[in-house]
């Protein structure tokens, strides 16, 4: 695995909601694989048109709350996550930092969300949270 603050902090987020240590065995690559990875074949499998469950909420705020922890230990700021979505998977998530929004995530079809490999799941992040430190950089009073 990556040695990307933003992974890091993902696995930290997926871990903590194990209360009950069911996943204490599983690698983080399987851990983050059944969460974020979708492959071309599991997406076909996947309606076009479906509502979005709380699970599938969830997972896409942990992702945010990561990238939100990172920029946290990049920058010394503090960020919040605000996510907003509706049962059929249209929504928008953000992450803001004192008062500028640093990510601003749109979402549709939702239900559909992932990414084809862990590495460009971290490659996402990682250009996600560059972008965020870059604008809070430059908006910043």
């Amino acid at each position: 695995m990556s040695d990307s603050v933003f992974l890091k902090e993902l696995v930290k987020q997926v871990r903590a909601l194990d209360t009950y240590g069911v996943w204490e065995k599983d690698s983080d690559e399987k851990l983050l694989g059944e969460k974020y990875i979708k492959t071309k074949e599991q997406l076909k499998e996947i309606p076009i048109i479906a509502d979005i469950t709380q699970e599938q909420i969830k997972d896409m705020r942990l992702l945010l709350q990561a990238l939100a922890l990172a920029f946290e230990q990049k920058t010394m700021e503090m960020a919040n996550v605000v996510i907003e979505m509706s049962h059929e998977g249209f929504g928008r998530g953000v992450v803001i930092a004192d008062k500028i929004v640093i990510v601003d995530k749109y979402f549709k079809d939702a239900h559909r969300f992932g990414y084809p490999t862990i590495e460009k799941l971290v490659e996402e992040g990682e250009k996600m949270l560059d972008k965020a430190i870059a604008t809070y950089n430059e908006y910043k009073k």
